[in-house]
């Protein structure tokens, strides 16, 4: 799914101000994808040279999402934030929601605005 996002958007990993999310977190995987393309683009290398600043970078600014469980949250979270190990879940762009029914409302939006602001 990440090859595709990149294939159809060829630069996309390298602007530090584009946003990711996961709307229903399972393992973690397609984040963690996408935090390791982030994290080793040329561009964003350049922009961002340290590397204890470029990935805190990322997972502050860059990615978000929500795992429906408290189990799926443990276990994506552990599994993303293996890239930054003094960070702990609750510093970071992951919530404890299930996003169904909010989407069954309409109002995915406001849950998003809510949890992350615009």
């Amino acid at each position: 799914m990440v090859d595709l996002l990149e294939q159809e958007n060829p630069h996309i990993f390298d602007d530090p101000t584009k946003t990711f999310a996961d709307l229903y977190m399972k393992s973690g995987l397609y984040i963690t994808e996408i935090v390791r393309r982030l994290y080793n683009n040329s561009e964003m290398r350049r922009q961002l040279p340290d590397d204890r600043d470029r990935i805190l970078h990322i997972l502050h600014h860059q990615v978000y999402g929500f795992a429906p469980t408290r189990i799926i949250y443990l276990i994506a979270t552990r599994f993303i934030l293996g890239f930054a190990p003094s960070l702990h879940p609750e510093q970071s762009n992951f919530r404890q929601v299930d996003t169904v029914p909010y989407a069954k409302e309409g109002r995915l939006e406001e849950l998003i605005e809510d949890c992350f602001g615009r």
